[in-house]
């Protein structure tokens, strides 16, 4: 079995309840348990076409018996039944599931790059990780870390949302959910930012 870091973003329709339901896809497909969730960050959207709505996104930890190949499937057959489109690079979407690490596993395939080859700059994932984990590391780095030195980090809300799921659903949640020290400036409103 591997453990994986899966990033849930949306930002069309009821975002909320689209992670949730697409969460609720993730823990019932076979092969595949959620060890622990992330809260829920309100983040503006990175790249893509302008106005777009702003997003919800979490991170999850699981472990699959299921390789990282089956685990995209997974991933896109959760996203294909909750009506994502591919229309539109980083355009709108209802929902968006994507493999950030795969049990440290490195690969570059064309149709997948592990780890994701952007994950390391983006803080609407970064972010949330963090707050699942403080201790969790990509690319021999700390999350936390490389949180504070991404681009769009002032994106990040200072909202917060609780965890897609029950913590005491969660086998191996510890009460995660806190702002790791070095990232608590960005996490302020706006005018008490540094």
């Amino acid at each position: 079995m591997r453990h994986a870091i899966i990033a849930l973003g949306s930002n069309l329709g009821d975002r909320a309840e689209l992670l949730r339901a697409a969460l609720g896809d993730l823990r019932a497909a076979e092969g595949v348990e959620v060890l622990d969730a992330s809260p829920v960050v309100v983040t503006r959207p990175v790249g893509g076409p302008e106005g777009q709505p702003d997003f919800l996104n979490a991170v999850v930890k699981i472990r699959t018996t299921l390789g990282p190949f089956e685990m995209l499937q997974l991933c896109q057959a959760i996203e294909d039944a909750h009506d994502r489109t591919h229309d539109i690079e980083w355009g709108p979407r209802t929902v968006d599931l994507d493999i950030i690490d795969f049990g440290g596993l490195s690969m570059d395939e064309p149709t997948l790059t592990l780890p994701h080859p952007r994950a390391a700059g983006r803080a609407f994932v970064l972010v949330p990780w963090a707050m699942m984990d403080p201790e969790a590391r990509l690319g021999g780095r700390r999350v936390r870390e490389l949180a504070q030195e991404a681009d769009d980090l002032p994106g990040i809300s200072p909202r917060t949302h609780p965890p897609l799921i029950d913590p005491s659903e969660l086998p191996h949640h510890d009460g995660g959910g806190r702002v790791p020290e070095g990232l608590r400036p960005w996490l302020q409103p706006p005018a008490e930012r540094p």
